[in-house]
């Protein structure tokens, strides 16, 4: 699986430039061996973080695979420029996939484009802004951005497989701007369910009801602004919302399924990527669409959806 773009490279987890010595690289990582130990009072998680960067950058064959964006975890343009558009259905099955609607992951690959122009400099060719040399020095802000595309793109693909009965929007608006967008509706009869994909390129964790991690800027709230869009939907398509669900990268999950708190009767929900389809599929006890009808929510729902362009 190729890195996340806010991924931390090899030469930050070791505290090196990335143009040291190979001397320098060896000392570097015996010391953040020493220091990430847990008898020495690091965490095991740290230490293996230390471990898999020398395996990227330890030998001369591999800091050259690595440095030249060749190495096969260095999430290169052939990954990261991937754009999915509602997905592909697996050889051999036949099932009719999810009605889609909306282009997951596009505003934001949009902008990633547009701030990676604008850094890189006018008049600069930029030959391939998915470049992993080039995503890795770009500010994080311009990574962040690439790294919620990606991870819009590969909900949207898993959601598409939910198959007849599920209706799927993306990127629909919920506010005044394009940033006041839920990433992904989803109607089927296990309910109305909001969705917010991120990748804050580290692991989450919960506190008093609400998703909480060093990746995420100060005062950010996931599941409280996913609820206040969530409101603004359904104000304006007269439904209710059974859950909101912010999905992350499995390892980035402090387990498959986290509850949060419960805002306006809409249970919220932390899921690792791999467990959402079953669990949309499976639904909640007692959750469902509330007795209304599911093709009159649906209709409701189209017709009053603005998807962002």
């Amino acid at each position: 699986m190729a890195d996340s773009p806010l991924a931390s490279n090899p030469y930050e987890v070791l505290g090196v430039a990335p143009n040291a010595s190979d001397d320098e690289l060896k000392r570097a990582y015996r010391k953040r061996l020493r220091e990430a130990h847990p008898d020495t009072g690091g965490s095991s998680a740290e230490f293996d973080r230390v471990q898999q960067a020398w395996q990227r950058v330890g030998t001369p064959s591999a800091r050259a695979a690595y440095d030249t964006g060749s190495d096969a975890g260095s999430g290169g343009g052939g990954s990261w420029a991937q754009s999915a558009t509602g997905g592909a259905r697996r050889r051999g099955d036949s099932r009719p996939n999810a009605t889609s609607h909306g282009h997951p992951g596009g505003y934001f690959r949009e902008r990633y484009l547009d701030l990676m122009r604008e850094w890189v400099g006018r008049g600069v060719e930029l030959d391939d802004p998915y470049d992993p040399q080039l995503v890795r020095r770009a500010p994080r802000e311009i990574r962040h951005l690439l790294a919620v595309a990606v991870a819009e793109e590969k909900t949207a693909t898993a959601l598409f497989t939910l198959g007849m009965g599920f209706t799927l929007w993306h990127d629909v608006l919920a506010g005044s701007g394009p940033l006041d967008k839920i990433d992904h509706i989803v109607l089927g009869p296990t309910g109305l369910w909001a969705v917010l994909s991120e990748d804050w390129g580290g692991p989450v964790k919960v506190k008093r009801g609400e998703v909480i991690g060093e990746g995420l800027a100060p005062g950010e709230r996931p599941l409280h602004d996913l609820a206040v869009r969530a409101k603004v939907v359904a104000r304006e398509a007269k439904v209710r919302f059974s859950a909101l669900v912010v999905v992350v990268d499995d390892e980035h999950a402090p387990q498959s399924l986290t509850n949060l708190r419960s805002i306006r009767g809409a249970q919220g929900l932390l899921v690792e990527r791999s467990r959402l389809v079953n669990l949309i599929r499976t639904g909640l006890p007692g959750v469902g669409v509330g007795g209304t009808d599911l093709f009159e929510v649906r209709t409701r729902i189209q017709h009053s959806v603005r998807i962002v362009y």
